[in-house]
């Protein structure tokens, strides 16, 4: 998601009129990410990505813009929601979307299952009347309402005469088990008639009725009970059955309240990529992967797989982010980029534009330096970082931007020592630089230097151009995008690290006119102060050790890498014999040495547990404490720490990270016990003792390396996904295979755009390709096909009420009509 800006928002009603206002993004109602507060702004600016794997179902995506508030409870200025099913309309697009009012009638989520019965009853004087029995079983996935969720339903039967009947209030869940029958009288007592159910008079009655079963939470507040969301249904659908059973998601309340035009609140710009993929098990992807994995053998890499991908999509990055994963993944990315970088620069003319533009191998050079060196970034660039944003020295070098009071010399004096500071950490980094990087800048400064033997700075200028231009001087300009801060540097803090960026940008270049590189003559000025050799050749030997054979991973260097931190709540642990085991709200820090916690960032850690005694880490059922994402770390005795993420998505980042920086203990736990010990006893197997071992299996394959969780096959759908999409111009190069190898004159337009260096050989990769997406394309179907007829609408799975379900039938129905 990128998160853009809002404009025109209603203003505030007092006398400045401005406001300080956040975005949050919710699965339905759950958040799961945080916009920083832009203050005094009717059209703020938040400019914030936020990528995450979606753990859970959800019917939409949405987003709430919020107005802070010192005194009350912040409040909602409006909403834009996005159904799941409609997320492909805005794919990749940027949109400008109107905000919407927000009230309790249409916050709803969740779903309820329902079970109507419709019975004839004789009395005992021979009197007919007709009963409808509602059994209300269960509900999931209800919203939670200002922390907390005490459901109960209320049933009614509304016809001529209304009537209203309640279950039992069940605490602390948004998913109750109510399992209560309620009886309705549906006509009124008759003389006893074989010939029909109802007389006619019954029949139009029982038409206009209908089964109203409404949700609601339990308030102490004195404003009384929220609504969670309501389900009609008209009786006249059980005629044809006496018995109906199923699941429905619950609709808001159409409360008519449509007096506000939308457009009164402004809008909100977003850019959503979401991508679903419906992956098989490995041996469907066999020939595809391994036509793939054997590109870097291929000669040319021009008729490899993997560079075809590159050829035919729209944009290079959308080929380069599954292919390095997936090289990664199979250990095969140094010899295929090496492959490609080698073929980049033989067709490059001039060595000041080796690697310059956006191609495949930059663009494979970028993602992989993102994968491999986010721990790299974290370890030389966060500390220094952090300070920045923290302390606010002024910075502005630039005469005409100078605030009132501020001076020019003392700004250009806080600026160098910043730049001294991070060029010092960069250039004495080089042996924390991962192995993996280090291969590949040995690959291009071995083919660079090969190509322009006359030229001997292009040997630095080929890793530069990725390690400086690529990699260092983005993360200083944007450091949210690498993870180095939570959000967005507001203005002040962002000015003082582009200035920076710029700089340490130049610095890395090595070009021999440093100050002819700026347009500006103020920055020209201040480089001035690093036009000394000192500076080029601390760079060069960086450089030369990123890059040179044979270098090793010091491991000698253990200092810890900080992986994860933030706010949780934990139970107590029962260290103390007599203390209570209540829920507290703490830091928690993992690095890849000990994962501790504390009262609050900075404070000394409560609790520290070596990497090494973490026996297991999985999720935690939500009956054993009636609270939602819970997980717990399994230690040495049977301890056990059960612990709270803020959501869904943070408890599946904690628990990933966890178990894969402790994926490679000896003493590795194979079995748990997915519930709590309470009570005496554990509340999923019943078991009395507390060291019974676990009665239900670990998850486990996942790597152990901890900067990468790649899913092979995931990987490999989709790069096929990819293929598939772009077919016409796979066809399209045959085309201009066919016609490179009979005609040798000039080439016609539409084929000039492909890099095809033999067309042979070209054109039989091609054809693999096309066979395999061909093979794939059928198994997608078939089981598509397969799926449809054991799906029921109305089951769990698909409630009614579920339109992306409603979508999927018409979809499969018009490819039934199509083949048939």
């Amino acid at each position: 998601l990128s998160l853009g800006e809002a404009k025109n928002l209603p203003t505030y009603p007092g006398p400045n009129k401005m406001r300080d206002c956040y975005c949050t993004v919710n699965l339905d109602q759950e958040e799961v990410f945080r916009t920083k507060i832009v203050e005094k702004s009717l059209c703020p600016f938040y400019g914030e990505d936020f990528y995450c794997e979606i753990p859970r179902t959800f019917r939409h995506l949405s987003f709430y813009i919020f107005d802070r508030d010192v005194f009350r409870r912040d409040s909602i200025i409006g909403k834009v929601a996005i159904q799941k099913e409609d997320l492909q309309k805005y794919h990749n697009r940027d949109t400008w979307f109107q905000l919407q009012h927000v009230d309790a009638d249409s916050e709803v989520q969740g779903k309820v299952h329902l079970e109507l019965r419709l019975s004839e009853v004789i009395t005992d004087t021979g009197v007919v009347c007709h009963k409808l029995a509602t059994r209300v079983l269960e509900c999931q996935g209800l919203p939670i309402v200002n922390g907390q969720c005490d459901p109960y339903a209320t049933v009614t039967l509304a016809g001529p005469s209304r009537q209203v009947l309640h279950t039992k209030v069940k605490k602390k869940t948004n998913n109750p088990h109510f399992d209560e029958v309620f009886y309705f009288e549906v006509t009124r007592p008759s003389s006893y008639n074989k010939k029909s159910h109802f007389d006619i008079e019954d029949v139009d009655e029982v038409d206009k009725m209908e089964i109203r079963v409404d949700l609601w939470n339990a308030s102490n507040l004195k404003f009384g009970d929220e609504f969670l969301g309501e389900l009609r249904l008209p009786l006249k659908f059980l005629r044809q059955s006496s018995s109906y059973e199923a699941w429905y998601f619950l609709q808001p309340r159409d409360n008519g309240n449509k007096s506000l035009k939308p457009d009164d609140l402004g809008s909100l710009r977003l850019n959503v990529v979401y991508t679903e993929d419906h992956v098989f098990s490995s041996d469907y992807y066999s020939p595809l992967r391994d036509l793939l994995l054997k590109s870097a053998d291929v000669e040319p890499v021009s008729a490899s797989a993997a560079h075809i991908l590159g050829e035919v999509c729209r944009e290079k990055h959308e080929a380069a982010i599954p292919l390095v994963r997936l090289f990664l993944h199979y250990g095969r990315i140094v010899p295929f980029i090496s492959a490609i970088a080698n073929a980049e620069v033989k067709r490059t003319q001039d060595p000041n534009t080796i690697f310059r533009g956006n191609s495949l191998t930059s663009k494979c050079i970028d993602e992989t330096m993102k994968l491999a060196g986010m721990h790299y970034l974290q370890v030389t660039l966060k500390p220094i970082i952090d300070e920045i944003c923290q302390v606010h020295k002024p910075c502005e070098i630039d005469p005409v931007k100078l605030k009132d009071g501020e001076n020019l010399e003392n700004n250009r004096e806080n600026l160098r020592q910043y730049v001294d500071r991070i060029f010092t950490v960069i250039t004495k980094s080089g042996v924390s630089c991962p192995t993996v990087m280090c291969d590949i800048f040995f690959s291009l400064r071995e083919s660079a230097a090969k190509r322009f033997q006359g030229d001997l700075d292009v040997r630095y200028t080929a890793v530069s151009s990725f390690i400086f231009l690529r990699f260092f001087a983005p993360a200083i300009l944007s450091p949210n995008l690498f993870q180095l801060t939570p959000h967005h540097p507001d203005p002040q803090t962002s000015r003082t690290l582009t200035l920076i960026s710029k700089t340490i940008q130049t610095l890395g270049s090595l070009s021999k006119s440093k100050s002819a590189n700026f347009k500006e003559s103020y920055m020209a000025t201040f480089y001035d102060y690093f036009n000394e050799q000192k500076y080029a050749d601390a760079v060069k030997n960086f450089l030369d050790l990123i890059s040179s054979s044979g270098r090793r991973d010091h491991k000698s260097i253990e200092q810890p890498i900080l992986l994860k931190e933030g706010f949780m709540i934990k139970r107590a642990q029962g260290r103390k014999r007599f203390g209570m085991k209540n829920f507290k709200k703490r830091w928690f820090r993992l690095t890849n040495h000990e994962f501790t916690y504390q009262k609050s960032k900075g404070d000394h850690p409560l609790c520290s547990i070596p990497i090494e005694n973490i026996l297991a880490v999985e999720r935690l059922e939500e009956e054993s404490f009636k609270m939602k994402n819970m997980f717990q770390v399994i230690q040495p005795e049977r301890r056990v720490l059960y612990i709270q993420a803020n959501n869904c998505v943070e408890a599946k980042d904690w628990i990933d990270i966890l178990t894969k920086v402790s994926q490679c203990n000896k003493k590795r736990l194979t079995v748990y016990h997915p519930s709590a010990y309470l009570n005496g006893h554990w509340l999923c197997c019943k078991a009395t003792a507390d060291n019974t071992p676990g009665c239900t299996p670990c998850t486990g394959g996942l790597p152990a390396n901890i900067q990468l969780d790649i899913d092979g096959d995931r990987e490999t759908e989709r790069i096929y996904s990819l293929f598939n999409l772009y077919m016409p111009k796979l066809e399209k190069m045959q085309e201009a295979c066919g016609s490179k190898s009979v005609y040798d004159g000039p080439e016609e337009e539409e084929y000039s755009t492909f890099i095809i260096d033999d067309p042979k050989e070209t054109y039989k990769t091609l054809k693999l390709i096309i066979e395999g997406v061909g093979t794939l394309e059928q198994e997608h179907a078939q089981y598509k096909r397969d799926k449809f007829k054991k799906t029921k609408y109305g089951s769990q799975e698909h409630p009614i009420g579920d339109k992306s379900f409603q979508t999927y039938i018409r979809q499969q129905s018009e490819i039934s009509a199509h083949s048939i």
